[in-house]
């Protein structure tokens, strides 16, 4: 939803992936030119692990892991369709499923994929920050290439390298508060999580919606984890979702007799949407309370209708996870240490700390 702030936040999930293969084609190129072995199967697989590694995103990716297949990991469909994929193409994608999963010998191509310095983060913050015009995520991500490395197997980053990696880390954080999980993005998404909740609930107590047959599916199945992965029709609906099924439907859902649906949809197509306050502290619960009763008040709601329309919750922002594949400066002596540490940049260190912020939302004629 970040086009509600930043229009020209248009560009889509297949941009990126093609975007993260061609950063693959580079750093293979680089690496081998450093005298590492990479034969042309292991390019190959790369290429495939990286082009696939969004490939399980439903339509609006995190939105809809809350609301119609809640607890259900994107990560796990992508790894789901890459081995129905390899099924069909008689094992070829073999090698690729082990650099994704992280199993294959030469770590540092699963670390190409997914880790702190991977090409998928490197790609994003350079395209999103080119469509937002949000100047700050700007990367220099050829030098970061340039000075990729590998010592024991792991990714590490030539010591001339480290104010371009100082810079990718700031850049992440600042996207992050800027883009990511800017208020009014946040007000949107919260919209669309409780327009599918709210269509969800109603389907479950057989009312008949407009919906695309995927679409329906979902709003009629409760379907666990468990029932996901076993049974190939969930995943076939799933495969056949994009935005166009939410928003048509949504379009519709605006005159629905459930008035509750209708006005979340009316809310999100005129742009009325909640009014959201970040605090670091939570929200008073007195204050919170009083909010619900003006909103049912005036909207002539019940106690539990109430909860679509004021609530809390908590957002997170961690720019760097020491303990999770650390991002290593190798020093002219051969020696490593951890970018935290090798910076000259005193906040750097806290690049390592999860940021958590409360949020509150509620109408903005309360």
């Amino acid at each position: 939803m970040t086009h509600l702030v930043y229009p020209g936040a248009l560009h889509t999930r297949f941009h990126h992936a093609l975007g993260a293969m061609h950063l693959m084609g580079l750093t293979i190129d680089v690496l081998r030119g450093k005298g590492h072995d990479i034969t042309k199967e292991e390019e190959e697989s790369a290429n495939i692990a990286i082009l696939l590694h969004d490939i399980g995103h439903g339509p609006f990716s995190h939105a809809l892991e809350h609301s119609l297949v809640n607890g259900i990991k994107h990560e796990d469909i992508s790894m789901l369709i890459m081995e129905k994929l390899n099924v069909q193409f008689d094992g070829k994608l073999t090698q690729a499923i082990l650099i994704f999963k992280g199993q294959y010998h030469k770590n540092f191509l699963t670390q190409l994929v997914s880790g702190q310095l991977d090409l998928d983060r490197m790609d994003y913050l350079n395209r999103d920050s080119f469509f937002t015009g949000v100047s700050e995520g700007v990367i220099s991500f050829d030098r970061i290439i340039k000075m990729l490395n590998v010592l024991d197997d792991n990714l590490v980053i030539e010591e001339k390298g480290i104010y371009s990696i100082e810079n990718f880390l700031i850049s992440r954080r600042l996207m992050y508060w800027q883009v990511y999980l800017h208020k009014t993005v946040i007000a949107g998404e919260q919209v669309l999580v409780k327009i599918l909740k709210r269509a969800k609930e109603l389907s479950s107590t057989g009312t008949i919606l407009f919906a695309t047959p995927a679409l329906s599916h979902f709003l009629t199945n409760q379907i666990s984890e468990d029932a996901f992965f076993k049974s190939d029709i969930h995943l076939a609906h799933f495969a056949q979702l994009d935005d166009q099924d939410i928003f048509a439907s949504i379009k519709a859902w605006r005159e629905h007799p459930d008035r509750i649906l209708s006005r979340l949809c009316k809310m999100l197509t005129d742009r009325n949407l909640y009014k959201v306050e970040i605090t670091n502290d939570a929200p008073d619960v007195d204050r919170v309370q009083r909010l619900k009763e003006n909103t049912e008040q005036a909207l002539n709601l019940t106690a539990d209708e109430g909860r679509y329309f004021v609530f809390t919750d908590v957002i997170s922002n961690r720019a760097y996870n020491a303990g999770d594949s650390n991002i290593n400066i190798l020093l002219k002596n051969n020696a490593t240490i951890d970018i935290a540490k090798a910076s000259d940049l005193s906040n750097l260190e806290s690049l390592d700390k999860t940021v958590k912020k409360h949020i509150l939302c509620y109408p903005r004629i309360i």
